[in-house]
């Protein structure tokens, strides 16, 4: 098997395995939209990291896209360097529609991500209002790089214009 490949794979299996506070908030709540965000540049720093947010939340039912400028930084091992990437998560709540930049908060949860070239992440991630918003991988981390990260991620997003 390509090691690369095989670096990813078992990045992506040690953050599902670590999941179960995420997947808990997911089973009851509702999916009420999607969060896609631009992630900037990074160095990883051996015990952790810490990246530049811009994202855009599109709610799954009527309602006004809401952007949102943030950071997130990992706790754990990360050794390395990355370029920008693009995360997706389904963000999940207690009800089916949010107050106007409800998002705003912040995130913890698992985080786990390889590169090399072209890489793969996952971050499931619990918080916002009142810690009742759940963020699940919709799609993996993409970006470039080389970097092999494993850890607690926390995010914090506030208000911002869309871009």
């Amino acid at each position: 098997m390509n090691r690369p490949f095989a670096l990813a794979g078992a990045t992506l299996l040690a953050a599902g395995l670590a999941l179960p506070e995420a997947a808990e908030a997911q089973q009851r709540a509702t999916r009420v939209g999607v969060l896609n965000c631009n992630v900037a540049p990074a160095i990883g720093f051996i015990v952790g990291s810490h990246r530049e947010l811009s994202c855009v939340f599109r709610p799954e039912r009527r309602g006004r896209a809401e952007g949102y400028a943030g950071t997130f930084t990992r706790v754990g091992l990360d050794i390395g360097i990355t370029g920008r990437g693009v995360l997706a998560w389904a963000v999940f709540a207690p009800t089916r529609r949010l107050s106007p930049y409800q998002l705003a908060g912040s995130y913890s949860g698992a985080s786990a991500q390889a590169t090399f070239a072209v890489g793969l992440g996952a971050n499931a991630l619990v918080g916002g209002s009142r810690d009742t918003v759940a963020l699940q991988p919709l799609s993996v981390q993409a970006q470039t790089g080389l970097n092999l990260a494993l850890g607690v991620g926390n995010m914090t997003l506030r208000r911002a214009a869309l871009r």
